[in-house]
């Protein structure tokens, strides 16, 4: 199995990952739907993890030693389906059909519709447990392969997430990497104006993680920071990922109202211009 069809320089993943937010920008207009703001502010994470870190094969998804990448934020799933059609897990032309009646590419990703994509999330919550579980399975197995999960930084006011922290760190999964998409905005509100987090590192290194914070709008920091996990032996890994919602596009950068506003065509092709500047 290999990890990439290529090692892509930093140079390149920052190109990639400004193409995938022009991509993602211009589904999320053609449908009159979408998440762009969240969208945006992960593309870093979810292009260098897809294009540099994960072992996966777009030839054969369900490899039993592939590492699992989880996005529980599922909200966000135009990042992501943008990512699995450039990685080649589907075919680029589908994204033309994202939210479109009968299309698998739903507003929420599902595994049952399309590839690479390994559990069903959009309920917030949900996609920590399911990787403490996958992790623990690996453990088991004795297995070497990894789960990556990205959660929004709003998301982590459910409860089950903390649960899952718990468990984590109780089992000793050093096999399991958390990103935390820390745009500090949500749905209408800043995130610690709704349910303060901060200080976030402390309290996810009190439930047992080891925990680096960095900008996740950085491909550099982001490539080194994946090197280093897991960060200490014995613990899971925690990566406060500090992010611009809207990143890269100077009229949606950290405002609220892009959580889920659909830009203009002629919007777009202003965020175009600026992605390939």
């Amino acid at each position: 199995m290999s990890t990439t069809t290529n090692s892509p320089t930093a140079d390149e993943l920052r190109s990639r990952a400004a193409s995938i937010r022009g991509r993602n920008l211009q589904m999320v207009q053609a449908a009159g739907l979408g998440h762009p703001g969240g969208d945006l502010s992960a593309a870093d994470i979810v292009t260098t993890l897809y294009f540099s870190v994960l072992n996966v094969d777009p030839e054969n998804p369900e490899a039993p030693g592939r590492d699992r990448y989880i996005q529980s934020k599922g909200h966000a799933s135009g990042v992501l389906y943008t990512a699995l059609a450039q990685r080649g897990f589907i075919p680029e032309a589908l994204l033309d059909e994202y939210m479109a009646e009968g299309s698998p590419l739903n507003g929420h990703p599902d595994r049952n519709k399309v590839a690479g994509v390994e559990t069903n999330t959009g309920p917030l919550g949900h996609g920590m447990p399911v990787a403490v579980g996958c992790a623990l399975a690996a453990k088991l197995d004795g297995a070497s392969w990894r789960t990556y999960v990205l959660t929004g930084d709003g998301e982590l006011q459910e409860g089950s997430n903390w649960e899952a922290f718990m468990s984590a760190a109780h089992y000793d999964l050093d096999n399991l990497v958390v990103i935390v998409d820390r745009n500090r905005l949500q749905q209408g509100a800043r995130t610690e104006d709704t349910n303060g987090l901060d200080p976030l590192d402390d309290k996810l290194a009190a439930f047992g993680w080891a925990v680096r914070e960095i900008d996740g709008n950085s491909v550099d920091e982001l490539l080194d920071t994946f090197a280093a996990v897991p960060f200490v032996p014995g613990k899971p890994s925690a990566i406060i990922a500090n992010t611009k919602k809207g990143r890269g596009v100077s009229f949606m950068e950290d405002r609220v109202e892009w959580h889920h506003k659909v830009p203009t065509p002629e919007q777009v092709e202003q965020a175009l211009t600026e992605l390939s500047a």
